[in-house]
């Protein structure tokens, strides 16, 4: 996956920030925030374990569930182009239109 890397079994995804010319990570799935700053790739691991650990540490000690929960619902909004043309699709596969999200949007994010 572009731009996510895995530390400790969390993933962040990376970016470049361009006014501090350092890379910035941001866990992603957790109940808070969670971000570290390095210059590079050997860097940001060693930042990012850092900033995990705190975060990590800090839920156990308030009491708090690190990971958010996911509902599994969400609201998507198009034009009526693209709804009408996604529904087309998915009618041509067979599928509902729901069935047809749910399997584009997990390969896609699984690419």
């Amino acid at each position: 996956m572009k731009n996510v890397i895995t530390i400790e079994g969390y993933q962040a995804v990376v970016s470049y920030d361009p006014a501090l010319e350092m890379f910035r990570g941001e866990f992603v799935g957790l109940n808070g925030g969670a971000d570290f700053y390095a210059k590079d790739t050997d860097g940001l691991k060693r930042e990012g374990a850092i900033s995990l650990k705190v975060f990590l540490d800090a839920c156990v000690e308030d009491g708090v569930e690190p990971h958010k929960t996911y509902s599994g619902k969400f609201v998507l909004r198009l034009d009526p182009k693209t709804h009408e043309a996604a529904t087309v699709a998915a009618l041509a596969d067979g599928k509902s239109l729901n069935q047809w999200a749910a399997e584009t949007i997990r390969e896609a994010a699984s690419a």
